[in-house]
């Protein structure tokens, strides 16, 4: 009789059913086992678990390996708790929010007001960061998830910056919208590429065409550039982290931002833009069709394209320091700005780094700016 392929439930029947083969009572295996009669009755009843120092026992005695015994009382233990345990429906949505969001940053960032991950107040603060009444209602839960909320599946990371984003943007004071007028403005954006320091410029003329223009800290891991959407009908809002300080990288994410706002992309959902660089920042198949349209005029923007086309079809494969900088000169730009779009025309990103100009510090002072040390002071 094969007693090991019999369905035993529990390590009390397992024994009960060797004791059986051997013709053994319970006093007998007692006298073997050097132990009082009471507690082996117990085990072979299931009220007293049979351990590791017991189940080794057992092997000895009957041949069974020890993991069968062992395994036998796991489950029944496990049978056990569940049936005494009481559900609690709030550990998932603790499990997302305090394994998926990043509290601690959110905290340093002074995004939510607490000590640390484990002070109480962390959970009323993050219902007052996302704008619910209860926990579970918090937009990073599976079950609270908008599919809308934004193009793609953003992770609980990047769902905390946009709605840090949307919050400041949403107390700014800025011009009623209009198309035309920031059409007209891209005329004057062009003309602050010569320099790093212009930029300090740009905010007051977004605010003037009502764009609401904020510029984020990203955070940890998150990959962000930039984003739009729209607060209403009439109210754009563009974000960008800066995360490469870069003045190259600056005026494509903006320019690519703004040609979101001039297609009112990001009505119906906001426009996530991750990792603006490779194959994300062209025109490939593998490009959605709003994004191919705002990378197209992003990098038309910053260098036209027939004129790259020129340029390149002249000088390739050797590009030299001084073509470089009379040719940024032709086109009234920083050196920087064709630095970028050459490095990813050629997928060289080595070529020409001494250029590509750090801008975030000539732009902080005059935007609305959160990080890096600065926290935006929104009404609480």
């Amino acid at each position: 009789m094969n007693y090991i392929n019999q369905d035993f439930k529990t390590p009390g029947q397992l024994i009960q059913s060797l004791l059986s083969l051997r013709g053994w009572s319970q006093r007998a295996l007692a006298i073997v086992l050097a132990m009082d009669e009471t507690s082996v009755n117990r085990i072979c009843a299931d009220k007293r678990p049979v351990d590791a120092k017991l189940a080794l026992a057992l092997e000895e005695i009957f041949g069974t390996s020890a993991n069968t015994f062992l395994d036998l009382q796991k489950s029944l233990d496990l049978a056990h708790a569940r049936i005494v345990s009481v559900p609690d429906p709030a550990r998932a949505t603790r499990a997302h929010l305090y394994g998926d969001l990043p509290i601690t940053e959110m905290i340093k960032r002074g995004w939510i007001n607490a000590k640390d991950i484990r002070d109480p107040k962390v959970a009323e603060e993050l219902m007052r960061f996302f704008v619910v009444n209860r926990l579970e209602d918090i937009e990073i839960l599976p079950h609270a998830a908008k599919k809308t909320a934004v193009n793609e599946e953003a992770t609980p990371t990047q769902l905390a910056w946009l709605y840090r984003v949307r919050s400041i943007a949403s107390e700014m004071l800025v011009a009623r919208y209009s198309p035309g007028a920031l059409r007209s403005a891209l005329g004057k954006l062009k003309l602050l590429m010569t320099a790093p320091e212009e930029a300090r410029k740009v905010p007051r003329i977004l605010i003037e065409c009502g764009v609401r223009f904020v510029i984020s800290e990203s955070l940890s891991g998150s990959k962000i550039d930039g984003v739009c959407f729209w607060l209403d009908s009439r109210s754009p809002v563009v974000g960008i982290s800066m995360r490469h300080d870069r003045i190259d990288n600056f005026w494509f994410v903006l320019r690519h931002e703004l040609e979101h706002v001039l297609q009112e992309h990001g009505r119906e959902s906001m426009m996530l833009d991750t990792d603006l660089k490779g194959e994300r920042a062209g025109n490939g198949p593998n490009v959605p069709e709003e994004e191919r349209i705002a990378n197209i005029a992003a990098a038309e923007f910053c260098v036209p394209r027939v004129q790259m086309d020129a340029f390149v079809a002249r000088k390739a494969p050797f590009f030299s320091e001084r073509d470089l900088i009379g040719f940024s000169k032709i086109l009234g730009v920083h050196p920087g700005i064709v630095a970028g779009q050459l490095q990813h025309r050629l997928n060289k990103y080595d070529r020409f780094r001494q250029h590509l100009a750090p801008i975030r510090s000539c732009i902080r002072p005059t935007a609305v700016v959160d990080g890096w040390g600065d926290v935006y002071p929104l009404e609480m």
